[in-house]
């Protein structure tokens, strides 16, 4: 089996190209390492998990409403949700490598510049930005390498991607906390964004945008003889994951073909209900338990429990999705989170706090994975930059509904309850719908990889 050769190689970067002729393993897990180490390290911090823990002390400081302090989140979303389009058509053409180099750039120095604000306008200014280059592209450029380079083992190697954002997202609102705590929250943004730079520029530049750009074969399978074909994993017609001795040729939806099947706007929907209770009930339960009575270190736990769930959530799903079809884990996933946030709205200690978050914590991790496998399996790689930069101003828009409408009904009502349990609502609502996300089928004409060279 040979690999494509329809990219001239000699416009690669030569030190990229030697790496990957001496890796002794397939030069995608190079590609995941960076990905993954993004994730950990630089992607959370504008997380709303992160800036839950400066919050108390930041409307505290300056005598800001919890609404306006959040409305920042939803402003960088909006802002994010602008640019995806070209930011994903930009992935397909350049790939991930140099998007991730440059956003992490953005992020630390926003957070850096945070650390020197006084007024409305600076913090919006700085904020925003930052949020925009981590809602989507950093989510987008991460997942996306993921999938272009991993298709036998693409549910699993996202499901160590969830592994990495989940431990980052727990440690750092942990560290911001510590931070805050010894030297204040000024110093705590400093840090955190010099940290952030000096981990996210320079390794991604070692990132190629697909392995047939470098002429490999893409997520090759060990092979009993040199004549022997690979064993691999592929969707089958119902979304589940099944072996078989040959690969099945890629079905490869252009973003036309995908806007015309019911699947795409069940998955939007979908993503969009799920990540408005994320957002909003992870930017706020911090906010929520103070509110309670629990002192601050002890409600910040409940931000890094939410995050660290994540891991073992994706993990579980991962597994679960070689055997059933995605739609239904997609359904089950969002229950957990409505059950979660249920459980948040009326949790005042710190025993049930842990366990609501770690309940939808869990159901976050199922929704940031399967959402992505369910993307890349039902419509393939090579326009799925594209077709994500569609779809994840969608989950945007609810991450920015979320925080916000929390935000102010606290301010109207001076308690979570109401919303909190409105949120559990909506996400249920948005389970029962994605049960009937079928995969399309391939009646559009679908196109291979290798018929880039023509096209």
């Amino acid at each position: 089996m040979h690999a494509p050769r329809n990219i001239d190689v000699l416009r690669l970067p030569t030190l990229r190209l030697q790496l990957a002729q001496r890796c002794p393993f397939y030069y995608g897990w190079v590609v995941f390492a960076i990905a993954a180490s993004t994730s950990y390290a630089a992607r959370p911090l504008m997380s709303v998990a992160v800036l839950s823990v400066f919050m108390v002390p930041m409307t505290d400081a300056f005598g800001w409403s919890r609404g306006l302090f959040a409305g920042a989140v939803s402003l960088g979303g909006v802002c994010a949700v602008i640019i995806s389009p070209l930011v994903g058509r930009l992935i397909d053409r350049y790939g991930s490598g140099w998007m991730i180099s440059a956003t992490s750039a953005v992020a630390g120095a926003c957070a850096v510049g945070l650390s020197a604000i006084s007024h409305t306008w600076a913090f919006y200014s700085l904020y925003v930005p930052g949020r925009m280059v981590f809602a989507s592209p950093l989510e987008l450029a991460t997942s996306t390498a993921i999938s272009n380079w991993f298709i036998r083992r693409r549910s699993f190697a996202l499901a160590l991607l969830g592994v990495t954002q989940g431990t980052g997202l727990a440690l750092m609102p942990f560290v911001a906390q510590q931070l805050i705590a010894g030297w204040g929250w000024r110093s705590a943004w400093t840090l955190l964004g010099l940290f952030t730079m000096t981990v996210g520029i320079v390794p991604a530049l070692l990132m190629a945008r697909r392995p047939e750009d470098m002429s490999l074969e893409p997520d090759p399978a060990p092979r009993r003889s040199a004549q022997a074909e690979a064993v691999t994993t592929h969707p089958t017609p119902d979304g589940a994951r099944k072996s078989n001795v040959h690969l099945r040729p890629e079905h490869q939806f252009t973003l036309g073909q995908a806007l015309r099947t019911r699947a795409f706007w069940v998955l939007a929907v979908f993503s969009a209900t799920g990540f408005m209770v994320q957002a909003g009930v992870s930017l706020h339960q911090v906010g929520h338990y103070i509110r309670q009575g629990l002192p601050g270190a002890a409600a910040a736990i409940m931000a890094s429990v939410f995050a660290l769930a994540q891991v073992p959530g994706g993990l579980l799903w991962s597994s679960i999705t070689k055997r059933v079809p995605v739609r239904y884990v997609l359904a089950i996933s969002g229950l957990c989170v409505a059950l979660g946030a249920m459980g948040t709205a009326l949790s005042s200690t710190l025993l049930w706090g842990v366990l609501s978050a770690s309940v939808i914590g869990s159901g976050v991790g199922g929704l940031h994975l399967l959402l992505r496998l369910a993307w890349a399996d039902y419509y393939g790689r090579r326009h799925l930059g594209t077709i994500r930069g569609i779809t994840l101003p969608v989950q945007i828009g609810g991450q920015a509904v979320g925080p916000v409408a929390a935000g102010f009904v606290f301010d109207a009502t001076g308690s979570y309850h109401v919303v909190f349990l409105f949120f559990a609502g909506v996400v249920v609502l948005g389970s029962v719908l994605v049960l009937t996300a079928v995969p399309p089928s391939s009646a559009q004409r679908p196109v291979r990889l290798d018929d880039e060279a023509a096209s």
